[in-house]
């Protein structure tokens, strides 16, 4: 009767709240703060602490299955797998720790976060039913964490606010006719295009024409100038009379 009662004994009290909600950091992160696939939590530090032998985990689930998901779910079944989520599964459990991996104080300059989402090996691996992997839509979503103490639930957050992520635009949706722009900055861009055709073509030119007179100047010689000869007699030659024998 008495392990019975130690057993039950848990379940008495119930599940202790903590006064905590988790939320998306506000640190700088490599990625950002939420993308397609991920979302960034901030660590749950000292919240935790009068539960060193516990298991923390992280429940994700869709906005509005929160309602039904039960504290007594163990980790590592079926009903908690992410690979079955979001449908039939509408929440599952990820991102174990303890207490040592979440101490407290958090250390000066040290960023303390947890990427949700980021694994994507074990996504379709049904061995590895705790995969921490890509979120597979835009959500919204909502978080919790919850401390086991073998499979005895002992003390969980609140729901964070609904988390939605990133979508990506239809190509369709992306306007190319340059709307976004304004009529002053179209009409500097168009001047200053003009003003670089027109300094190309002027360098462009400039560069045959030396190339031309480097050519000619090897090759061409000055015509020399006409000497012109004029002819003349010497008179006294032919004023004499002819020579007589």
């Amino acid at each position: 009767m008495l392990p019975l009662l130690l057993l039950l004994l848990p379940a008495a009290h119930g599940v202790v709240q903590l006064g905590y909600t988790p939320a998306l950091t506000q640190e700088p992160v490599l990625g950002g703060q939420t993308t397609a696939s991920t979302f960034v939590l901030d660590q749950p530090r000292c919240i935790f602490n009068n539960y060193g032998n516990a298991d923390i985990w992280l429940v994700v689930a869709l906005d509005g299955a929160t309602s039904n998901f039960s504290n007594t779910a163990r980790p590592g079944t079926p009903e908690t797998a992410f690979q079955g989520f979001p449908d039939p599964v509408r929440a599952y459990m990820t991102l174990n720790a303890t207490l040592a991996n979440y101490p407290c104080p958090k250390p000066a300059g040290e960023i303390t976060v947890l990427r949700v989402g980021s694994e994507t090996s074990c996504a379709q691996d049904v061995t590895r039913p705790t995969c921490n992997g890509p979120l597979p839509s835009p959500g919204p979503y909502r978080v919790k964490f919850l401390a086991l103490e073998g499979s005895v639930p002992v003390a969980e957050t609140g729901w964070s606010k609904p988390i939605k992520l990133r979508e990506a635009k239809s190509p369709d949706t992306i306007s190319t006719t340059g709307g976004g722009h304004s009529a002053g900055m179209i009409a500097i861009t168009t001047i200053l295009s003009i003003l670089f055709a027109i300094l190309l073509a002027g360098l462009v030119a400039m560069l045959v024409f030396w190339s031309s007179d480097s050519c000619s100047g090897s090759s061409t010689f000055s015509k020399p100038e006409s000497v012109t000869v004029r002819r003349y007699n010497t008179h006294h030659v032919y004023d004499q009379p002819a020579a007589r024998l």
